[in-house]
């Protein structure tokens, strides 16, 4: 080199080195303030309507060709508007292509078919697996700028395909849907569609595991009980679903995975709350979300976070990030908001705020077990009210056993046995919350937090807490746990506090209505919990110390 360019490169060097400091200065993290960016989609006004490519909604033919050879063919004129009119179409599956917005108009029902032979056997997803199942009704594939817009309804057809628990029904629907067909369950206890159906259940492990042992003969022997999820959009970028009702589906309802920019408007996701998997949403391995003033009344989890299961997710490696969830509302659900269970490629920069749950079995959910691995971090919540919770408000748990969270009747649940195991890549971790702002008027348990004895629950910041509920407060396994103007009505408090082996537990300005017995202390592996402005005169009781808990574990108002 010679010395001209050498002094020139220096000089180069000098330059850009504080450049990039002060770059890297001037970069925020992201907040409420400075919220993700998530593109938009746009497309061209150009319009074809279904009806020109021979469809019909006498609510018998099917149009599925029909509606597919349009948007084919809006798709090579370079995109627009395939429009669905009013009227009741029956639909095998539909695929969505690049710069194509489905819109449905008022009235009209994109009604998909009972007849599972119209829907092939693909290789696909299971939570979080690699899996067998027929082809999702909607669904598309590495696309980028698509919509499904309007005013419509896409009606799944799930009752065709789901399970039923006799114990979720009452006595004349358990009556009426078993004279419909279908076959029953050994125990008499769960109706299943078909034969093939009740089979696969009856296969330990996952029955639609794609191995090489595996042929075609086995995997349709089993067909009808890879049920699909309704839409299930996989690779795609700017994605816009707006407006219409996505209801009834054989198992998850809306499914988008590894999609970036995707935005969530004005939608309603309905199903009947006893729907097995009746997801509302669920948001796999997606970067840049936004969802909005939607309304979610499902038979599972509302809306929900996820990023693989197991092994196959941390593979993956694709966290779920750069979220916003705002204004919306959740009515029946296993969980109003909720992160997991299937969370191996992490999460994190989630804002929800300014939801509703209403009737939700739980509130806010955070759920996780031993073996998913993946990093769950940096949660902002804020403005969330909850009516009638029959469980916990704000829950984290990393021992989630694949059950309802409210037991039915009849059933049979023990406490997981607590042992301390080795952390490996296996180990879950649940870290950095920011919840404020949370009023809630019923529900059965405050506020749990139960994490691994090998790794905390760490870094829970709750403040501005208003609930009602039957019981109180539990922490268990937790580090770095600040609780900050909670102010607490509760039926039972005996104990009002529940903390089991936790490190560093604040509870600043905590206020309730009485307690038999304030503090429950127990473990031996307790240390820095600390209160201030609290009133213990209300109390019966001020502590306890059970299982080789020490008394100095806990300064109150010190």
């Amino acid at each position: 080199m010679n010395k001209k360019r050498f002094v020139a490169s220096v000089f180069a060097l000098i330059i850009s080195v504080p450049t990039l400091a002060l770059a890297q200065a001037n970069k925020k993290s992201y907040t409420f303030n400075n919220l993700p960016v998530v593109a938009k989609t746009a497309f061209r006004k150009d319009t074809i309507n279904i009806v020109s490519y021979g469809a019909k909604s006498d609510g018998v033919t099917l149009v599925t060709k029909n509606i597919n050879d349009a948007i084919i063919a809006c798709n090579k004129k370079g995109g627009g508007v395939v429009v669905v009119p009013k009227g009741l179409w029956i639909t095998g599956p539909i695929e969505l292509k690049s710069n194509v917005n489905l819109h449905l108009q008022k009235n009209a029902i994109l009604q998909f078919t009972r007849d599972f032979n119209q829907y092939p056997l693909v290789k696909s997803n299971w939570e979080g697996l690699p899996q067998m199942r027929n082809q999702s009704p909607l669904w598309a594939t590495n696309q980028t700028n698509i919509a499904v817009t309007g005013y419509g309804i896409i009606d799944g057809g799930g009752d065709a395909w789901r399970m039923v628990k006799k114990s979720k029904l009452t006595e004349t629907q358990w009556k009426s849907l078993v004279a419909s067909g279908g076959v029953l369950s050994d125990d008499k206890k769960t109706w299943y569609p078909s034969q093939k159906s009740l089979d696969g259940s009856k296969i330990k492990g996952n029955p639609g595991e794609i191995r090489s042992d595996k042929d075609a003969a086995y995997y349709d022997s089993l067909k009808d009980f890879f049920r699909p999820n309704l839409l299930v959009f996989t690779s795609c970028k700017k994605v816009l679903l707006e407006g219409v009702t996505f209801q009834n589906s054989a198992a998850w309802n809306i499914h988008p995975l590894m999609c970036e920019d995707l935005t969530v408007r004005n939608v309603y996701a309905k199903n009947p709350w006893y729907a097995q998997n009746g997801d509302g949403i669920d948001i796999e391995s997606c970067k840049n979300v936004l969802i909005e003033n939607s309304t979610f009344d499902v038979g599972d989890d509302g809306i929900c976070i996820k990023s693989g299961r197991d092994a196959w997710g941390r593979k993956r490696a694709m966290p779920t990030e750069n979220v916003i969830i705002r204004n919306s509302t959740v009515y029946h659900a296993h969980g109003g908001f909720v992160i997991g269970s299937e969370m191996s490629g992490g999460a994190r920069n989630i804002f929800v705020s300014d939801c509703t749950f209403i009737g939700t079995d739980i509130g806010l959910r955070f759920k996780t077990t031993r073996g998913r691995g993946g990093v769950v971090e940096n949660i902002h919540i804020k403005n969330i009210n909850m009516m009638d919770i029959p469980g916990e408000a704000i829950l984290f748990d990393m021992y989630y056993a694949a059950v309802d969270p409210i037991a039915l009747v009849g059933d049979q649940r023990e406490a997981p046995k607590v042992e301390m195991l080795p952390v490996t890549e296996e180990t879950p971790v649940f870290k950095d919350f920011f919840i404020d702002n949370v009023v809630c008027d019923g529900a059965d348990k405050a506020i749990f937090v139960r994490g691994l004895p090998e790794m905390s629950i760490a870094n829970i910041n709750l403040s501005n807490i208003n609930i009602k509920a039957t019981k109180g407060i539990d922490i268990q396994e937790g580090k770095a746990i600040n609780l900050t103007n909670v102010k607490l009505t509760i039926e039972h408090g005996n104990p009002l506090i529940n903390i089991q082996n936790a490190n560093g537990v604040n509870l600043k300005n905590i206020s309730y209505n009485s307690a038999d017995l304030l503090f429950r202390i127990s473990g031996d592996r307790n240390n820095n919990i600390k209160t201030s402005g609290l009133d213990v005169a209300k109390a019966q009781k001020q502590a306890e110390f059970l299982n080789g808990a020490q008394e100095k574990s806990l300064q109150i108002n010190k």
